[in-house]
């Protein structure tokens, strides 16, 4: 499940076009090297791309800088929801609008799920905490009322199905926890319990698998609001 925490189009009454910006930010230096190193600055369509390290709770820009404001898979991970969506409100001018993706249930998705109960077997309660927190705002009315709460209007949510495809079973556990702060309690288990975390999720997940992929649904909110 990739993250990014926000992107801004600035303010103009042409959108971005050839002269405007997009401007990408995270809190983590990490991933922005890997944003940087797989879009190229001059691939938007004549804009241009920044990329900046910054809070969402703090965004280091004046009142009315931006036209949208798109939080991809990131408000789920904030420490301070309402306030970074007040951020985002603030920096955003009087016709702004504010898009965001959320995960549903990790029920409509098998694949986590499965992972979610296999780590509670074979490694402990804090690593399902882990798994389980970009799932956190799948409920529809309390991500609304969020929202609303922050000043936005006109909120409107949208339900979407999708599909999470790896090569193998092997591959999706030990991809998923290499790329996750679930890296750190997986680690301290011992062999016999990654081993045993591997198989759980293989044998779980067998109705999803074929000769050449593993494949299951996920589900998102696609929120979308005005100033």
């Amino acid at each position: 499940m990739s993250r990014a925490a926000l992107v801004l189009w600035p303010a103009s009454p042409n959108g971005v076009g050839p002269s405007g910006t997009v401007v990408g930010i995270d809190l983590n230096p990490g991933m922005l090297s890997v944003a940087r190193s797989v879009v190229s600055p001059d691939s938007s369509s004549g804009g241009q791309l920044q990329w900046q390290e910054a809070s969402a709770d703090k965004l280091p820009f004046p009142d009315g800088s931006f036209n949208v404001a798109y939080c991809q898979l990131g408000l789920q991970f904030f420490a301070d929801r309402p306030t970074a969506l007040r951020e985002m409100r603030r920096v955003l001018g009087p016709e702004g609008r504010l898009a965001l993706m959320v995960w549903r249930g990790i029920h409509e998705s098998p694949g986590f799920a499965v992972l979610a109960d296999a780590l509670q077997r074979h490694v402990g309660q804090a690593a399902v905490a882990i798994m389980r927190a970009p799932f956190e705002l799948s409920n529809a009315e309390e991500l609304e009322a969020l929202v609303r709460a922050t000043g936005f209007q006109d909120v409107a949510i949208q339900q979407r199905s999708g599909t999470v495809r790896f090569p193998t079973v092997e591959r999706f556990v030990l991809s998923y926890v290499a790329g996750s702060p679930l890296a750190g309690p997986v680690s301290q288990a011992d062999d016999a319990a990654r081993a045993a975390l591997i198989t759980d999720v293989w044998n779980a997940l067998g109705k999803f698998t074929s000769n050449d992929e593993l494949a299951f649904p996920i589900a998102a909110h696609l929120l979308s609001a005005r100033v």
